[in-house]
């Protein structure tokens, strides 16, 4: 077997275990709402995470990305295509063991930032410190601010609104039915506009606002509609309790998760399947054409398996992060998280078109919180809170130190 090819194998093998545990972590926080309130199982979950996260990736997938993420350092300043596939074979590895770590512990972190902090570490060794566009590093510290008091806000507003106008009403089964094709109009208006903004993002329709919403307004007006009377039949048909203990005000908002988990789980494959494949990428390119290249070809077969293997990493070890997410900062029922999901959405959607730096990862942790706090502060374990805040701020120190570690190690192998 010839050097290039063990390079590639040992490269496939990294990017399908970053790939694994971008799963494990980062689309199980994602899920954790919709398993932690019952609304749908591990099981559901992971064949709804394989089946929507390839579709996304082969879809809407970056089928040309950039070789180091976020612009962190300049591919043409390496002279030797060596040190740039052993720098990316660092980044890959310090993010997946990072990553790795943190789905054991339960500690939902962001797998994005986890390779910015490896893509500087094997940067400052092998192209100096000065060499590092730190300017891009000030979004992702902003972002531990923004994200999570953002997803906090708009989820708890929304909550707030259903408890007083459903929940608390003399008759909710009736406040159900005269709310829901608002809601059922807002969710998908949100939802649709997350897809061509966000999920499409790679097919570069470049929709402007008002067009994005002709298309949005008169599909989610009809699906509304219909949708009122799709309720209705479900409340008269479940008189009080179902299997799961919900009653029939529940269910319906249980329902409308199964929604919000199928767009995550799209939008999930169509965006962050790249932090594993973009570097698995950039090695492959390298070793064939002997070249490193800012941008480089994502071929089709590496989307696919990029996009199972998320899904299989949830199914695998994403139990400890689901429960974090769903069960440990405060009880989800499928009223809260509907309101945490649609909340995290919608704060994507707003976030993103501002322009503002956000993390997935920490709006969805932040709608959880909201939730908590429109419930009590009592409601909320502030021990776990702080766990996961300081694996946020931990994220980039230690891929930087544990990427400059393996940097030296494989370039000294190599």
């Amino acid at each position: 077997m010839t050097a290039e090819a063990v390079i590639l194998i040992c490269a496939s093998l990294v990017g399908f275990y970053m790939a694994a545990n971008i799963g494990a972590n980062d689309l199980a926080n994602a899920m954790g709402t919709s398993v932690g309130s019952r609304a749908i199982t591990i099981r559901q979950a992971v064949i709804i995470s394989i089946i929507a996260n390839a579709l996304g990736a082969v879809l809407a997938g970056a089928h040309v990305t950039n070789t180091i993420s976020k612009g962190i350092i300049d591919p043409s300043l390496f002279k030797e295509a060596d040190r740039f596939i052993a720098g990316m074979f660092a980044s890959l590895l310090s993010a997946g063991i990072w990553v790795n770590i943190s789905t054991y512990l339960g500690l939902p972190v962001s797998t994005t930032h986890s390779i910015v902090g490896a893509v500087i570490g094997f940067g400052i060794m092998s192209i100096g410190i000065g060499n590092i566009n730190w300017g891009k590093v000030i979004p992702i510290v902003l972002s531990w601010i923004i994200s999570p008091v953002s997803g906090a806000i708009i989820s708890g507003c929304i909550y707030h609104f259903i408890e007083k106008k459903i929940l608390f009403s003399d008759d909710p089964y009736s406040s159900a039915k005269s709310y829901s094709p608002i809601l059922i109009f807002l969710v998908f208006v949100v939802l649709i506009l997350s897809v061509i903004f966000k999920g499409l993002k790679n097919l570069n329709l470049n929709l402007t606002l008002p067009k994005a919403l002709l298309i949005s307004t008169p599909i989610s007006a009809v699906i509304g509609i219909f949708g009122r009377h799709y309720i209705e039949w479900q409340i008269n048909r479940i008189s009080s309790f179902d299997e799961r203990g919900y009653t029939p005000v529940e269910r319906l908002f249980a329902q409308l998760q199964l929604l919000t988990a199928c767009y995550v789980a799209f939008a999930h494959g169509a965006n962050d399947v790249a932090n594993a494949v973009g570097p698995w990428a950039a090695i492959f390119s390298a070793v064939k054409t002997k070249s490193i290249s800012v941008k480089v070809h994502v071929p089709f077969w590496m989307l696919l398996i990029g996009g199972i293997a998320v899904g299989g990493g949830l199914m695998a070890f994403g139990e400890n992060v689901i429960r974090t997410i769903g069960e440990n900062i405060t009880e989800i029922n499928p009223v809260r998280g509907f309101c945490a999901e649609f909340g995290a959405a919608t704060t994507i959607l707003i976030c993103s078109r501002l322009g503002l730096p956000i993390s997935t990862t920490h709006v969805l942790v932040g709608s959880v919180i909201g939730i908590g706090i429109a419930r009590g502060m009592g409601t909320l374990d502030l021990r776990v809170l702080k766990n996961i805040i300081a694996s946020w701020i931990i994220t980039l120190p230690f891929t930087i130190v544990l990427s400059m570690i393996l940097y030296r190690i494989l370039l000294y192998l190599i």
